[in-house]
């Protein structure tokens, strides 16, 4: 069954994103658009730093091809419905009775349940180091930061978690995104970062290791909670852009080609 609903989801059929991408990509202003990547995080500031700028609707040097452009623009509609009309209400009235501190918390641990996807992606891209990182961190946050709530790798250590994914692994091993996509409820991607999406599900111990009844109430809380910590950010780049689909298109492309190169 879960493997069913996992590919559902990337046909962009299920629930919306897991956190990964991509990271992933949420939105915005009144026509919002719901983004999510596998990544894990949905637009993290990162992205939104590493954009050219959004007021300008050319596209920028070495750009992702589009050839499904109307079949994008089409799902990156649908997704600024869904997530102005669904996610971001839910996400507004669980972040009123939850504190920051509870939801950071909740991050924490399902990141720290998913450290076999970025040590494995590490070890893929010879970053040794950083997958010894993420050993040490498990095991610190696993046990003095009581089953991952609390970062005390990062706050008490100074080791700070390595973002690694398929898709970068892949990027990394020379693979070129071949053109872009915006999935319907997962938001933009491309065909590496597709792939690299299932390739992570597969190596994500959440995926085996929960029983269906947790397993589909843990990502949608998982989706929820991400979203009350990310608000503001997708606002902030559609309110910049004079064409918001190109504007994400554009950030996403240099956020995934800054991860390959490791910046």
């Amino acid at each position: 069954m879960r493997l069913i609903y996992w590919i559902l989801v990337l046909l962009g059929l299920g629930f919306p994103f897991p956190s990964i991408a991509q990271e992933v990509p949420p939105p915005l202003s009144s026509d919002a658009s719901f983004s999510t990547t596998p990544s894990e995080e949905a637009l993290p500031s990162e992205m939104l730093e590493a954009r050219p700028d959004a007021s300008l609707p050319e596209e920028s040097e070495g750009t992702t091809p589009d050839p499904l452009e109307p079949l994008n623009r089409l799902s990156f509609h649908l997704n600024d419905k869904l997530y102005f009309w669904v996610l971001k209400p839910l996400a507004t009235g669980y972040k009123s009775i939850l504190p920051q501190e509870t939801r950071l918390g909740v991050r924490n641990f399902l990141s720290n349940l998913t450290t076999p996807v970025r040590m494995a992606n590490c070890l893929l891209q010879a970053r040794f180091k950083e997958a010894g990182n993420e050993a040490v961190r498990f095991l610190l946050n696993s046990t003095f930061g009581l089953a991952g709530f609390f970062d005390q790798a990062k706050n008490e250590f100074k080791i700070e978690k390595t973002d690694a994914d398929f898709g970068q692994t892949l990027g990394v091993w020379g693979v070129g995104p071949v053109f872009y996509i915006h999935w319907f409820m997962l938001g933009p991607s491309n065909v590496r970062d597709t792939i690299g999406f299932a390739g992570d599900l597969l190596l994500d111990p959440r995926t085996y290791l929960l029983s269906d009844p947790i397993f589909y109430v843990v990502r949608p809380v998982e989706l929820v909670n991400d979203t009350s910590l990310t608000m503001g950010e997708y606002e902030e780049l559609k309110r910049a852009a004079i064409d918001p689909y190109l504007a994400l298109r554009e950030a996403y492309h240099q956020y995934r080609q800054n991860k390959i190169k490791g910046k």
